[in-house]
């Protein structure tokens, strides 16, 4: 196994620190070369920075420079070089690491991921924003094919699942989803649900935004359109189903009849350390199945009336990119508002259709972006016409 370097985009966060746990277990594998975090957890960014004797971390935001400073010393990493700035975010992605885990929620994480690949690393790319609200602009950054390692494990599943024959060979995928804490309930069983209830995932432990983008199932219309840029799979050959137990973590059916399956325990770990390796394999990274016991895996079909998440962005996907940015920038606010108890919860996925339909007519006219400050001035767009809204409610 080759030795390789490494950089991680949210370090402090979810996906960052479960990648360090698979790093530390691999020393003889992995360097980090850097680290980089928004600056909320600079304690916990400055431990891993002394654990890994890390040369570079980097803060979003300014106002954590200072503070991370004096973390560092703290901790003793005293050969650690701190700086801030979204510039410097994107300058240590850039830096031509072997490896660039971006585990950034949002689409803040889309520039980090067209730097690191420009700067000829293979991206593990967890931020599905970066293909949302990106779409070609990213994909045009590859200085070679496959150069993006999935770490969603959807994702993971499909990409690993393919290997089992050609693309001409895929008659469709099929995108797993747990159903989220309200799975089976109506739209009239919603009205009051509080955002302590929906931050509790029956099988996952996320972030707060893509924990409640779980129980609206956006994200798993997030994952439909990432699925079908990253694989080249037209929409309508792309199937979600539910599937509570979160063990089979997506499938794809090939034109025989054949469906193939990637399986296990939910672990993040997985798709990340995969992410890392591939096309190795690494030892001690998660626990497979327990064939030895009884177990039940059910499948069941999506609830389009009282999720309606899915069937939206599908109809963004076969829109235009214009559309999934506008999807993602209006859903993060509606998400961010309802944390706040400014948003009814059915109001999530009502307030971004809105935001479509008044945006529609603009956005066919001119389907594709030029650039990311394109991308950047439709989505504060898209987030102004959320929040007057919002505000409205």
């Amino acid at each position: 196994m080759q030795h390789q370097t490494v950089v991680i985009l949210g370090s402090t966060g979810s996906i960052g620190t479960q990648g360090l746990d698979v790093i530390g277990r691999h020393p003889e594998r992995f360097t980090v070369a850097g680290l980089a975090a928004g600056g909320s957890n600079v304690d916990l960014l400055a431990q891993q920075a002394a654990r890994f004797r890390v040369p570079e971390v980097v803060v979003a935001n300014p106002d954590a420079l200072e503070p991370l400073r004096e973390a560092l010393a703290t901790h003793g990493a005293t050969g650690t070089q701190a700086r801030a700035g979204r510039d410097e975010v994107n300058a240590i992605a850039g830096l031509g690491a072997s490896v660039v885990l971006n585990g950034i929620t949002g689409s803040i994480g889309l520039e980090p991921s067209i730097a690191a690949l420009q700067a000829g690393s293979q991206l593990a790319l967890a931020n599905k924003e970066s293909v949302v609200a990106g779409g070609h602009l990213l994909f045009s950054a590859q200085t070679r094919d496959q150069q993006i390692n999935p770490v969603d494990s959807e994702h993971s599943a499909i990409w690993q699942s393919l290997r089992a024959g050609t693309h001409s060979e895929v008659s469709r995928l099929i995108v797993t989803a747990s159903g989220g804490p309200f799975r089976g309930w109506t739209r009239e069983q919603m009205q009051e649900i509080t955002p302590e209830q929906a931050l509790n995932h029956p099988t996952w432990h996320m972030g707060p935004v893509v924990t409640i983008n779980s129980s609206t199932l956006m994200n798993k219309g997030l994952e439909v359109i990432e699925a079908s840029r990253l694989f080249n799979i037209e929409p309508d050959r792309i199937e979600v189903t539910v599937h509570p137990q979160s063990i089979v973590h997506s499938m794809v059916e090939f034109c025989d009849g054949a469906t193939i399956s990637q399986a296990s325990p939910p672990d993040m770990r997985l798709p990340i350390a995969l992410g890392l390796s591939a096309p190795e394999r690494l030892n001690d990274v998660a626990q497979g199945c327990d064939w030895t016991q009884a177990a039940e895996w059910t499948f069941e079909p999506l609830d389009d009336e009282a999720f309606p998440a899915v069937k939206l962005a599908r109809h963004c996907l076969r829109s235009s990119e214009k559309h999934t940015a506008v999807l993602n920038a209006a859903n993060e606010q509606a998400v961010h508002a309802f944390l706040d108890h400014r948003l009814p919860y059915l109001a999530i996925v009502d307030t971004v259709s809105e935001v479509l339909n008044e945006m529609d007519g603009e956005l066919r006219g001119d389907p594709q972006f030029a650039s990311v400050a394109d991308m950047v001035e439709l989505e504060q767009e898209a987030r102004a016409r959320a929040d007057a809204l919002i505000a409205q409610r």
